[in-house]
C-alpha cells in the first residue's frame, strides 16, 4: 500500500436513515476500487462492514465500522454509521472526527427523519457534504421527488452533478453533467464506457448543467465574473469551483445511482477525491491546555507535536480492548509511548493498524488525518485525548446523552450476579450510553440505554462475548410512603417466658415534614423515664420499620418522630425490647396519620415534527402528564412537561410507533408526588398479593 500524505486523504462518514443502503454503498466502493475481490452483501451476511453477529441477524448496522479505498492516488477513509436513532451517540462520535459527510438518501423514501437528525449533526461539525440518491433501480424510484424532499425537509438546495438514465427496472446509468457524457453499466463493476447522452435526455441534461454551472459560479466571485462575461466555464474551472464551494459549505453536490448494481460509484469516488476536504483543507483544531482555560491549537502538519482523539472502543474478549482514533497533528510510529491528557497517564502503544471492517492492516507511521487503531490500551476510553506529554492538549469530547429506557436484569443461572456486573462494565467501555445501576430500594439490577433495540443488542453481545445470559423485566417503580396527619401513640412490648422477661414502653409523636424533608428524630424525654441507653434503640426500631413500609412495603419518608414519654423495668428492659416497642409504635401510628403513596415524577422533553404534536400531547395527558411549555429545535417542536415515571417505562417504542419513528425524548428525575387514590389502591392490593405469595 502506498504511503499517503495528509493532502491525499479524504475522511468521510456515510450517514443517513436506516435502510437507505449505506453499508451496501461502502461495499460497492470497496469492490469497484479493487479493494475487495467480491461484492459484499448485507442480505446474505457477506458484508465486510456489518460483521458483528447482531448486525447480521438483523441485517442492519448497529455499530460504526471503518475501512478505506484507494482511488486515483488518493486514500478515502470511510466510516459506515448506523441509521437507527438508538445509536446516535456512535454516529456523532464518527462525525466528530471526519472531515466530510456523505448523506445517503433512498430514491423512494426521500428525506426521512433520521436523515434530518444526522444532517443537523453534520451542521454541528460544519462538515462539507455530498448527497447520494441510492437504489434508483427500485420500484417507484423518483429522482425529482427526492430533490423536492431535500429542498422542503432539509431546507437546502442540492446541486445535481449527474442525471439518472431511466429509473426502476429501466435504470441503466447516469449522465455526468460536467463532462456531458453518459455512462451506462451492464454489470456491477462500475460505470461502464462513456457514450453520447441519449437524445430524449439531452434537453434535460443541458438545463440541469446550466443550473449546476450557475450554482458553482455563485460560490466563487472570479468564476461568477467570467461566467457573466463569457456565458460558459471550462470543465477544469467547474471542478475547481465545485471543490471550493463544497469545502466552504456553499455547494452540496448530488450524485445518484445503485450501490448493488455499481452504477454511479465511479462518479461518486471521482467527486469525493476532487471535491471533498482534506485534513489540510479543514485547518487547525483547537483544545484546552490541561488544568487551564487557555485555548491550544494543533495544525494538521507532520512536524507539529502529536495529537489525536479516541472516537470508538471495541471490547473484544480475545484481543482485549481495541481503541480507534483520529490523528490531528504530528506523526505516530508503532511501539511508542503516548500521553493520555484526559486521564493524565501514559499508555504504551504496540502495533498500530488501519481499519478494514473486521480486519486490520498494519501501519508503520501515521500522519495527520489518519484513522487507525491500537490494541490493549489499559485505561484509555472513548473521548480521551492522546498527545505528547511535553505539549499536552485536551480536545472536546462528544457529550454522552442520558438513557431513555431501562430494564431490570436478572441472571438465567443462579450465581451469575457478579458476572452480569463485570460483563456490563466491559460493554460500557465500548458504549458509554449504557448505564448500569443497582436500585437499593427495589433491589434490582437496572440496565439503561437509548432504546429497546440498543439494550437488546447489548444483551446479545453479553451472551456472545462473555457467556452470560439474562432475562429482561420491566423495572419496579420506586414508590415511597409518607403521612399527611399527626398522632401521639404508644408502643408497648412485654414478654414473659420464665426467668428474665422483655419490657419496653414508649410514647411518640408522629408528624409530617415537607416533601423532601427526610426523617428527623427528636429526644424529648425529661427526667429519665426512659434511660439514655435505650432511647437510640427506639430510633433504630423506627428506622427499620420505616424502611419496610407500612401500607405497601415501600420506605416511609418525610416525617418527624418525637420521643416524649415511656416507662421501663429495671430488670426486664433491654435495647431489643425498646427497639421492638419503637417499631410497634411507628407501625400503629402511621396508620392513624393518613398514610399515602408517593410516586417519582420526571421532567420530560419530547421532540417531534409539527404534524404529530396533537397526538403526542393527547397521549401525554393520558399518561397523567402535564405540559409545561413548548420550544423549537430546527424544524421540530419540543414538548416540555412532567409525567409519572410509571407511565413512561415503555414510552420509547410507543413514541416511535406514534410518530413513525420521527420522535425522540429525554427525561430526568424531578420529585415525588402523591399517587391518586384509585391508582394507589391497585398498587397496595398488588403489594399485599405479592407479600401473601
Amino acid at each position: 500500500m502506498a504511503k499517503y500524505e495528509s493532502k491525499s486523504l479524504r475522511n468521510m462518514a456515510v450517514i443517513g436513515h436506516g435502510g437507505t443502503g449505506k453499508t451496501s454503498l461502502c461495499e460497492s466502493l470497496l469492490y469497484i476500487s479493487g479493494k475487495n475481490e467480491r461484492l459484499g452483501r448485507v442480505d446474505d451476511n457477506t458484508s465486510s462492514m456489518d460483521y458483528e453477529p447482531e448486525e447480521q441477524k438483523r441485517h442492519v448496522s448497529i455499530s460504526s465500522a471503518a475501512n478505506f479505498v484507494e482511488w486515483d492516488k488518493y486514500k478515502i477513509n470511510m466510516i459506515d454509521t448506523p441509521g437507527d436513532s438508538n445509536f446516535t451517540y456512535d454516529i456523532q462520535c464518527s462525525l466528530s472526527v471526519v472531515d466530510n459527510a456523505l448523506v445517503v438518501i433512498d430514491s423512494v423514501g426521500g428525506v426521512e427523519f433520521q436523515t434530518q437528525k444526522v444532517w443537523e449533526l453534520a451542521d454541528l461539525y460544519k462538515l462539507p457534504r455530498a448527497i447520494f440518491i441510492n437504489r434508483m433501480d427500485r420500484e417507484r424510484a423518483n429522482f425529482s421527488n427526492v430533490l423536492e424532499s431535500i429542498k422542503t425537509k432539509l431546507k437546502k438546495k442540492a446541486t445535481p452533478v449527474c442525471l439518472p438514465i431511466g429509473a426502476e427496472d429501466n435504470f441503466q446509468g447516469v449522465v455526468d453533467l460536467i463532462s456531458m457524457k453518459a455512462f451506462a453499466s451492464s454489470d456491477n463493476k462500475g460505470a461502464g464506457k462513456s457514450s453520447d447522452i441519449p437524445a430524449d435526455l439531452l434537453d434535460e441534461a443541458k438545463a440541469m448543467r446550466a443550473s449546476m454551472v450557475e450554482d458553482i459560479a455563485e460560490a466563487d466571485e472570479d468564476l461568477m465574473n467570467k461566467y457573466l462575461e463569457e456565458g460558459e466555464l471550462s470543465d477544469e474551472e467547474l471542478k475547481a469551483g465545485l471543490r471550493k464551494g463544497v469545502i466552504s459549505g456553499g455547494i452540496i453536490p448530488l450524485v445518484c445511482g445503485s450501490s448493488l448494481k455499481g452504477i454511479g460509484m465511479t462518479i461518486l469516488m471521482d467527486l469525493v477525491v476532487a471535491s471533498f476536504a482534506s485534513p489540510e483543507d479543514r485547518g487547525p483544531v483547537t483544545g484546552q491546555k490541561p488544568g487551564t482555560d487557555e485555548i491550544e491549537e494543533r495544525k494538521p502538519l507532520e512536524d507539529e507535536t502529536f495529537s489525536a482523539i479516541v472516537f470508538k472502543t471495541i471490547a473484544d474478549p480475545y484481543a482485549g480492548r481495541l481503541t480507534l482514533f483520529r490523528v490531528y497533528s504530528g506523526k505516530l510510529n508503532s511501539d511508542s509511548a503516548v500521553y493520555n491528557s484526559t486521564r493524565k497517564i501514559t499508555e504504551k502503544f504496540g502495533h498500530i493498524f488501519y481499519l478494514e471492517g473486521k480486519s486490520q492492516k498494519q501501519a508503520e507511521t501515521l500522519v495527520p488525518g489518519d484513522i487507525a487503531g491500537v490494541a490493549k490500551l489499559k485505561d484509555t476510553v472513548t473521548g480521551d485525548t492522546l498527545c505528547s506529554e511535553k505539549a499536552p492538549i485536551v480536545f472536546e469530547k462528544v457529550p454522552v446523552p442520558p438513557p431513555i429506557m431501562s430494564f431490570a436484569v436478572e441472571p438465567k443461572s443462579r450465581g451469575d450476579e457478579d458476572k452480569i456486573a463485570s460483563s456490563i462494565n466491559r460493554l460500557m467501555e465500548e458504549d458509554p450510553t449504557i448505564v448500569f445501576s443497582r436500585n437499593t430500594q427495589t433491589r434490582e439490577m437496572i440496565l439503561s440505554g437509548m432504546g429497546q433495540v440498543h439494550i437488546e443488542v447489548n444483551i446479545e453481545k453479553m451472551k456472545r462475548k462473555f457467556g452470560v445470559e439474562v432475562n429482561l423485566n420491566t423495572p419496579k417503580v420506586p414508590y415511597l410512603e409518607t403521612i399527611k396527619g399527626k398522632t401521639n401513640v404508644q408502643g408497648r412490648y412485654k414478654k414473659q417466658s420464665g426467668g428474665r422477661g422483655q419490657f419496653g414502653d414508649c410514647w411518640i409523636d408522629i408528624e409530617p415534614l415537607p416533601r423532601g424533608g427526610g426523617f428527623e428524630f427528636v429526644d424529648k424525654i425529661v427526667g429519665g423515664v426512659i434511660p439514655g441507653q435505650y432511647r437510640p434503640a427506639v430510633e433504630k426500631g423506627i428506622v427499620e420499620a420505616a424502611a419496610k413500609g407500612v401500607i405497601a412495603g415501600y420506605p416511609v419518608v418525610d416525617f418527624r418522630i418525637s420521643l416524649v414519654d415511656g416507662t421501663y423495668h429495671t430488670v426486664d428492659s433491654s435495647e431489643m425490647a425498646f427497639k421492638i416497642a419503637g417499631s410497634m409504635a411507628f407501625q400503629k401510628g402511621v396508620m392513624a396519620c393518613q398514610p399515602v403513596l408517593l410516586e417519582p415524577i420526571v421532567n420530560i422533553a419530547i421532540e417531534v415534527p409539527d404534524e404529530y404534536m396533537g397526538d403526542v400531547i393527547g397521549d401525554l395527558n393520558g399518561r397523567r402528564g402535564r405540559v409545561m411549555g413548548m420550544d423549537t429545535s430546527g424544524a421540530n417542536q419540543v414538548i416540555k412537561g412532567q409525567v409519572p415515571l410509571a407511565e413512561i417505562l415503555k414510552y420509547a417504542p410507543d413514541l416511535r410507533s406514534m410518530t413513525s419513528g420521527r420522535g425522540n425524548f429525554t427525561y430526568t428525575e424531578s420529585h415525588y408526588e402523591e399517587v391518586p387514590a384509585f391508582i394507589a389502591e391497585k398498587i397496595i392490593a398488588e403489594a399485599k398479593k405479592d407479600t401473601e405469595e
